[in-house]
């Protein structure tokens, strides 16, 4: 992890007081343009917030968070990527002024943010990007799996990597006589959540279990965040797992059947789902979040994605903490902090169409009560 006065990636602990947490230390009168440039020296922002969430943000949250607090001197934003689950609690406690999750929030969920915000919370897509589903296996370089069989893997119902159904889906491939070893998050996570929605969506006669931000099924080996399950399985010989693609870049990954295609995961196929999908209906104005097309079959896409969204409240008691949850947002979902993404963190941008539906929910943030 990279390491700056400004740019850290800060444990934040959930024993200290909201009002600690979330205190500003005064601000500028203008927030930043909702093109998301991030704030001008004309329009710098200043004082202190916390916010904490999804581990698959960290590389993005690194880099935006050193890029914004280097135009805002006076800016001090600390996140601490401790898991959707850990985050979304944190959040609703009052403990962080924002949050990142893997996961929307539950009706339930968006009750109790309205009553901690006392205003409407505000939920926007911040970064996409697959989900990978990464292996060990010595001497296969090129492993398709369609949905059914990655589900009946970590269903632990095939256990040999020489599996019949393994083997179709590979024909020609030279398959071991090696035990597979499924990898899953131990603690509460979105990627697990959008990991078995896939599941549940894509192989439904193969996948019996409820979606969950918790792994449904016994046995196996668990791992701590997403970088856990990454060490875990380049550790593990015939290890398999699921991670953010972006931190699973030097371990093999799976091709999953899209269709008729075997499709890999990038940016570009994770962004092409997410256009085709659906906004979920009646969970406030200032909520965006979309019901993902998991079992397309269009050329091209890849539908183990994920969208992390960012969790605010559209008001906060004082001017010094909205203004600078305002400009913060707006440069993360801006141009600038969608390109920094993709840059850094392999992220797939927001689109400008989609950008133009959600920055006007960002920019009503202001103070009050």
């Amino acid at each position: 992890m990279r390491h700056g006065s400004r740019a850290r990636i800060a444990a934040v602990g959930i024993a200290a007081s909201g009002a600690m947490l979330i205190a500003g230390c005064g601000a500028a009168n203008e927030s930043a343009p909702s093109g998301g440039a991030g704030a001008s020296a004309a329009q710098s922002v200043s004082g202190t917030i916390a916010g904490a969430g999804a581990s698959s943000q960290q590389a993005a949250q690194e880099a935006w968070i050193a890029t914004f607090t280097g135009q805002n001197a006076d800016a001090n934003i600390t996140y601490d990527p401790s898991g959707s689950g850990a985050g979304r609690t944190q959040f609703l406690g009052g403990g962080v002024a924002f949050a990142g999750s893997d996961a929307y929030l539950k009706p339930e969920e968006i009750t109790q943010a309205n009553t901690r915000c006392k205003s409407d919370v505000v939920e926007v897509p911040a970064y996409v990007s697959p989900i990978a589903v990464i292996y060990n296996v010595p001497g296969v370089t090129n492993l398709q799996l369609a949905p059914a069989t990655i589900a009946q893997i970590f269903d632990r119902k095939i256990s040999k990597w020489n599996d019949p159904a393994i083997a179709a889906d590979n024909p020609g491939a030279s398959l071991p006589d090696l035990a597979i070893t499924p990898v899953n998050r131990s603690d509460k996570s979105g990627t697990t959540q959008n990991f078995a929605d896939y599941l549940k969506v894509a192989a439904a006669s193969s996948w019996p279990y409820d979606v969950s931000d918790s792994w449904p099924v016994q046995g196996g080996e668990a791992a701590q965040g997403t970088s856990g399950v990454v060490g875990a399985v380049k550790a593990g010989n015939g290890a398999i797992g699921y991670a953010d693609e972006s931190q699973a870049r030097d371990i093999s990954q799976v091709k999953v059947k899209v269709g008729s295609e075997y499709v890999g995961a990038s940016p570009e196929a994770a962004a092409a789902v997410l256009e085709a999908s659906p906004r979920v209906e009646g969970q406030g104005p200032s909520v965006f979040a979309y019901k993902l097309a998991r079992d397309t079959t269009a050329s091209g896409t890849y539908p183990i994605v994920l969208v992390s969204y960012l969790l605010a409240c559209s008001k906060y008691p004082d001017a010094p903490t909205a203004d600078l949850v305002k400009a913060y947002l707006n440069y993360v979902v801006g141009a600038d902090g969608q390109s920094l993404a993709a840059d850094k963190a392999g992220a797939a941008p927001l689109s400008d169409s989609l950008r133009s539906q959600i920055t006007p929910a960002i920019n009503a943030i202001a103070a009050g009560s």
